[in-house]
Formats: structure tokens, C-alpha cells, sequence
């Protein structure tokens, strides 16, 4: 979105790709994506999605797997190889298999259709936060309340230091540099145990309890911990800061 930056120039508004091939749909978040103070293009197939991305270079890729000329896989496994763009991925396959994959295979996120609007316009926020962020500050997440400095290896609550075991803190320093993204249950058992122990889904369940205990952080309600049920976990990112 646009924004003024610190010499009170406005800054020019965030640039999102929208590839689907049903015109209802691209229509439909054309008008929504505008309404928020995105500018937009539109794309009805993967190859040009592709050479739109080439040319405009946007902010932020919605993609939709099922295209009529390459399959939203292929077309994601092509980008990746280029641009580090974020990617949302739309899809009508709901099972947990799929997600893993599409987000292994580098997206950053995925909505099943048919999606809420409202959902989509914070994923798409809180993506463009992370990407957005002067690189010299994202070793620091603050949000108030909790305050994870990643160069000085500390982590604060309400003003009190929070003593984490090795692991607790790998886990939740994992989830900051990734923050607005889903990280995957086979992408955290490989960082923190290693590649032996992908299918121990319960060494993972006892440490993401460990740690929201520590940091006071409800499951049933999550401040910034949340779980993506089979799918894996997500760090949500801290509020815009208002100008």
C-alpha cells in the first residue's frame, strides 16, 4: 500500500500480480486489492504471469494452480529459479499434502477456494511487511510486548528477560526470520534435529508447547505462535506501524 516515507514523499503504492484464469475471480480481487491502495495486473495463464513478473517486477505474486497452459507448480518451480518475490498460492486442493508442497516448493502462503477476502488482505499485508523490511532491522522482532533480538541472541517479555533451552530459542529464532510465513513440519524437524528425524512430528509438538508456556502464548488463541494444523507453523508478524 502507499505510504509517506521519512522525508514526506509519498511512496508509490505496492504492485500485486494476480494469475488466475477465471475472469470472475481475477475481477473480483482486481477491485479488492485496489480498494485496499494496491495497484494491480492481471495475468489469465502461467506464461504470461511470467513474463508479466519479467517485465513489472511486482511486489507480491497470487497464483492459482490451475492454469490452462502450465501447471501452478511448474510455474512456481520457474519463478523461483529468478525471483524471490512473495508468492500466495490459490488452490481448491485442500489436503495437507498439497500445502506442504506448494510451500516446500517455494511459496510463502496458500488460500483454499473459496477463500475470505478479508483473510487474503492480511496474508497479503503481512507479506509485503516481511519483504518490505530494511534489511539491517530484521534481526530485531518488537511489538510491545515481546522483543526477540536475533544479534544479541535475547528474548524479553513485558520487560523480563525470558530464558530459553537451546532448542526453544532455535525454534522461535526459526519463526522470526520468517515471520508472515508458514514454515512447514518437515522444514522445522530438518532445521532443529535433522534430516533423520522429518517424520518425529511429536519432538515438535512437546517443543512449540515449551515454548508458548514460556512466552505466555495460548494455543486456543495465539498472540504470535499459530499452528497450521498438518501443515506446519507461522510467526505473525507485527502490525503495520502507523504513520
Amino acid at each position: 500500500m502507499s505510504g509517506a516515507s521519512s522525508d514526506g514523499v509519498s511512496a508509490p503504492p505496492a504492485r500485486v500480480l494476480v494469475v488466475d484464469d477465471e475472469p470472475q475471480i481475477r475481477r473480483f480481487l482486481d477491485i479488492s486489492l485496489r480498494a485496499q491502495g494496491y495497484a494491480v495486473a492481471l495475468a489469465d495463464s502461467g506464461a504470461g504471469g511470467l513474463a508479466e513478473l519479467a517485465m513489472h517486477a511486482p511486489d507480491l505474486v497470487i497464483l492459482d494452480l490451475g492454469l490452462p497452459d502450465r501447471d501452478g507448480h511448474e510455474v512456481l518451480r520457474e519463478l523461483r529459479q529468478w525471483s524471490g518475490v512473495p508468492v500466495i498460492v490459490l488452490t481448491v486442493r485442500a489436503d495437507e499434502a498439497e500445502k506442504v508442497a506448494v510451500l516446500d516448493a517455494g511459496a510463502n502462503d496458500y488460500v483454499t477456494k473459496p477463500f475470505g477476502v478479508q483473510e487474503l488482505m492480511a496474508r497479503v499485508r503481512a507479506l509485503l511487511r516481511a519483504h518490505a523490511a530494511p534489511a539491517e532491522s530484521l534481526p530485531v522482532f518488537d511489538d510491545g510486548r515481546l522483543r526477540v533480538d536475533l544479534a544479541r541472541r535475547e528474548v524479553v517479555l513485558d520487560g523480563v528477560p525470558v530464558v530459553l533451552a537451546r532448542k526453544e530459542y532455535a525454534l522461535l529464532a526459526l519463526l522470526v526470520r520468517h515471520a508472515g510465513r508458514v514454515v512447514t513440519q518437515p522444514q522445522l524437524l530438518r532445521e532443529l534435529w535433522g534430516r533423520s528425524h522429518e517424520q518425529d512430528t511429536h519432538y515438535l509438538r512437546i517443543l512449540v508447547g515449551k515454548l508458548r508456556n514460556k512466552l505466555g502464548d495460548a494455543a486456543a488463541a495465539p498472540r504470535w505462535i499459530v499452528t497450521e494444523p498438518g501443515v506446519g507453523l507461522r510467526f505473525v508478524a507485527p502490525p503495520a506501524a502507523k504513520p
